[in-house]
C-alpha cells in the first residue's frame, strides 16, 4: 500500500494533530480553496500578499477532510472546540513549516515508488519540453506529469503528491528564481534522468550571472538518483563548456543538438510555420520525424524526447507517434487564427530574452502578409534589463517583422533599438497598456497576417489574446 496517513504527517513534519484521527488516510493535497472537493487535503502557505493558512474554515465548507496548517499563522486564531462541533471527524494537523512539510510529505511519497522520475531544469523550455517527454513516455508508461508549470517549491511538491498506484512514471518541471531552490526540490523528487534544456538569462537579475544560473541548474544532479543520466542541449554555451571541462563525472551524460556534434543529432531539417521534419540515424537506422509545432526550438525539445525515450527503452515508432502527436500547454507557442484570418502566436506565459529570441526568430520565418510583433516587458533582470530588452530589439530589426508594438516602460527599450538598427519609425508603437494595444492590433491586423504575443506573465497579455481572437479565457 501507498497511502500516507495523518500519523505519518506528525512523524515526518513534527507535527502535532490536533483534533481527528490519525488513521485517516490523506489524498489530493491542494492549496486553492476554490478547486477543493469532499475529501481533499487543504495545505496553507503564507504568500507575499495573503496567508493561506487563515482560509481553513472556507476549506473545511467547502469539503477538505483535512487542513494541514502552519502553527505561528494560526495558534491564536483555532477554535478547536468549534471546529469539532461544527465539523465532525475532520483532521487539523500542525506544522512548524507549511512549505518544509509538504516537501517532506512529498519526499516520503516519492519513496513509496520504484518508478522512472524526469526531472527538467532550465532557463527556457520547460513546460514544453516536459510536454513532448510526455507524449513519449505514454506510449509505454501511465505518466504523471507537472500541470502547467507547477515547478516551484510548492508546486512541485504537490504534483508528486498526486502519484497513484497506477502512475508508473513521472515527468516534473523544476524551477528556481534563487540558488539553492532547485536543490530542495531535486530531493524530493529523485530524478532518475535529469534534464537541462539550456542556461540562459531567466532570474539573472536575482542570480547576477549565467555562471550562477548554470549552478542553480547543476542543482538538480543533488538529487539524481545512483545510476541515473543527464541530459544536456549540447547546442548551449554554458552546458557545452561545462560537459567539455567536466569529463569525470559519476553519472552517464547524454547531448542533443543541431549545431555542436552530440550523441542524438538530426539532419536535413526543413522548418515551416506548421512545424519541422529532419532525419536522424539511430542504431544503423534511418528515421523521418516531425515535428508539429515551428522553431528550431522545438527539433531541441523532440530531440531530447528521443534520448529520454532510448533510455527508457521506448521504440522508435512510439517515439515517433509521441512527437508527432504532442499537445502544449496554453500560452506556449499556441498558434490560432480568429475570424478575421489574423494567426496569432500566443506565447505569452512568460518571457526573457531567450525566449524573445526564438519566439521572435519563428515570426521571422513564417508566411505571413504582415508580420506584428507585440513585446512587453521582460520582468525580474535587475540591472542587466535595459542591455537584454536592447538585445530584443537588434532580434526584432534582423528576422523580417514588419510592425513592432510594444507594452510597458521597459519594452520602449526594444522599440530604441529597433529603430537603431534600421527598423522604420513608423512601423513601431509603444504602449502603456493592454487596451491600446488591443486597439492597436485591430487597427493593423488583416487577414494574412501573423500577430506573435510575448511579454512576462504579470503583463497578463492573455488578456491581449483573448480580446482578439475573440474566444474565453481557459
Amino acid at each position: 500500500m501507498k497511502e500516507i496517513y495523518a500519523r505519518d504527517v506528525v512523524k515526518i513534519s513534527n507535527g502535532e494533530i490536533i483534533c481527528g484521527n490519525e488513521n485517516e488516510v490523506l489524498e489530493n493535497f491542494i492549496n486553492d480553496t476554490r478547486e477543493i472537493k469532499e475529501g481533499y487535503v487543504y495545505v496553507g502557505f503564507k504568500g507575499e500578499h495573503n496567508d493561506g493558512n487563515l482560509f481553513y474554515e472556507k476549506a473545511l465548507e467547502n469539503g477538505a477532510k483535512v487542513c494541514i496548517l502552519q502553527k505561528d499563522s494560526v495558534k491564536d486564531k483555532l477554535n478547536v472546540d468549534e471546529i469539532k462541533k461544527k465539523y465532525s471527524n475532520r483532521v487539523i494537523i500542525l506544522v512548524e513549516d507549511t512549505i518544509k512539510a509538504i516537501q517532506q510529505i512529498a519526499e516520503y511519497k516519492r519513496s513509496l515508488y520504484d518508478i522512472p522520475v524526469v526531472g527538467i531544469t532550465g532557463s527556457v523550455g520547460k513546460t514544453s519540453t516536459k510536454d513532448i517527454i510526455s507524449s513519449v513516455m505514454a506510449k509505454k508508461y501511465n505518466v504523471l506529469k507537472t500541470l502547467g508549470n507547477f515547478n516551484s517549491q510548492i508546486g512541485l511538491p504537490l504534483t508528486v503528491l498526486r502519484l497513484k498506484e497506477d502512475n508508473n512514471a513521472m515527468v516534473v518541471e523544476m524551477g528556481m528564481s534563487a540558488l539553492g531552490e532547485i536543490s530542495n526540490i531535486t530531493k524530493v523528487a529523485k530524478p532518475t534522468i535529469a534534464v537541462i534544456t539550456n542556461v540562459g538569462t531567466a532570474h539573472i537579475g536575482n542570480l547576477g550571472s549565467r555562471e550562477n544560473i548554470l549552478k542553480a541548474k547543476l542543482e538538480i544532479l543533488d538529487g539524481l538518483q545512483d545510476g541515473g543520466t543527464l541530459v544536456i542541449n549540447n547546442d548551449n554555451d554554458m552546458l557545452f563548456k561545462w560537459n567539455k571541462e567536466n569529463q569525470n563525472k559519476k553519472f552517464k551524460v547524454i547531448t542533443f543538438g543541431i549545431e555542436n556534434k552530440s550523441d542524438i543529432m538530426p539532419y536535413d531539417i526543413v522548418s515551416t510555420e506548421n512545424g519541422s521534419t529532419y532525419k536522424i540515424d539511430i542504431d544503423g537506422k534511418t528515421y523521418n520525424i516531425k515535428v508539429t509545432v515551428g522553431g528550431n526550438h522545438f527539433v531541441l525539445n523532440s530531440l531530447c524526447a528521443i534520448a529520454v525515450g532510448r533510455l527508457l527503452n521506448i521504440e522508435m515508432e512510439d517515439i515517433l507517434n509521441g512527437i508527432a502527436n504532442f499537445e502544449l500547454t496554453k500560452r506556449r507557442m499556441q498558434v490560432e487564427k480568429n475570424k478575421n484570418g489574423v494567426t496569432i502566436i500566443n506565447d505569452c506565459y512568460n518571457a526573457n530574452y531567450d525566449s524573445m529570441k526564438a519566439a521572435i526568430e519563428y515570426l521571422g520565418k513564417i508566411n505571413a502578409s504582415k508580420k506584428i510583433a507585440v513585446l512587453g516587458d521582460m520582468l525580474e533582470l535587475g540591472g542587466f534589463s535595459k542591455g537584454l530588452h536592447e538585445k530584443v530589439g537588434e532580434e526584432v530589426a534582423k528576422n523580417n517583422v514588419d510592425i513592432l508594438i510594444t507594452v510597458g516602460s521597459l519594452a520602449k527599450d526594444i522599440a530604441k533599438k529597433a529603430i537603431e538598427k534600421g527598423m522604420q519609425e513608423k512601423d513601431i508603437y509603444t504602449c502603456n497598456n493592454n487596451n491600446e494595444a488591443i486597439e492597436l492590433i485591430r487597427k493593423k491586423a488583416n487577414k494574412g497576417d501573423a500577430v506573435l504575443l510575448k511579454a512576462s506573465n504579470g503583463l497578463n497579455f492573455q488578456e491581449i489574446f483573448i480580446a482578439i481572437i475573440g474566444g474565453e479565457n481557459e
